[in-house]
């Protein structure tokens, strides 16, 4: 059975809004988005992604629109580690298999769905295809997420890349809710 549903974010991050219309089912995911941002500069970004079984990235289409100039990415996973962007291939992106696109709380519900953090305990250390917003580079991320616990909406997931660390709620669908220091969903 597909469900679907239209999600709409106040992302604080880039002073601006994006709005996700996704369907998941089968263990799959499709959503197609746009958002709007002024950090660090205004830009427009619309977005289309694919999974295939269990949640894993398939493709990822991005174009981002500022007053300087149009960019866009079409970054493909093969489901076998080999990662491409714009037909050239990604070294380094072995044992990734989600794309991260910054700036955007839907990307982060792939890995939750995954490995179910938004219903039970556990802990996933996992490498990243991030796409930084809004130049559209592709670089490697380690990101660990770990279940927290109930939350007001759903359960929280500690989120942590780096030195950065937020602990995000997800409803029970394994959607962002609230992504302190990012984003926080419109009811």
């Amino acid at each position: 059975m597909t469900t679907s549903r239209v999600l709409t974010w106040h992302v604080t991050a880039s002073g601006g809004y994006e709005t996700a219309w996704t369907e998941t089912g089968d263990d799959m995911l499709r959503a197609r988005g746009r958002a709007v941002g002024t950090v660090p500069e205004p830009y427009w970004v619309s977005y289309d992604l694919d999974t295939a079984g269990g949640f894993v990235t398939r493709r990822l289409r991005v174009t981002v629109e500022t007053a300087e100039r149009t960019r866009s990415l079409d970054l493909r996973h093969d489901g076998h580690g080999g990662w491409t962007a714009d037909g050239e291939r990604l070294p380094g992106f072995r044992d990734a298999v989600d794309c991260d696109l910054g700036l955007c709380p839907l990307t982060n519900t792939m890995p939750v769905l995954r490995h179910g953090l938004h219903r039970a305990p556990g802990e996933r250390r996992l490498l990243m295809a991030w796409v930084s917003v809004p130049a559209l580079t592709v670089r490697p991320s380690w990101q660990t997420y770990t279940y927290l616990g109930p939350g007001e909406r759903g359960a929280r997931v500690r989120f942590v890349s780096g030195t950065f660390r937020s602990d995000v709620e997800f409803d029970g669908d394994g959607f962002v809710v609230d992504y302190p220091g990012l984003a926080t969903r419109l009811r």
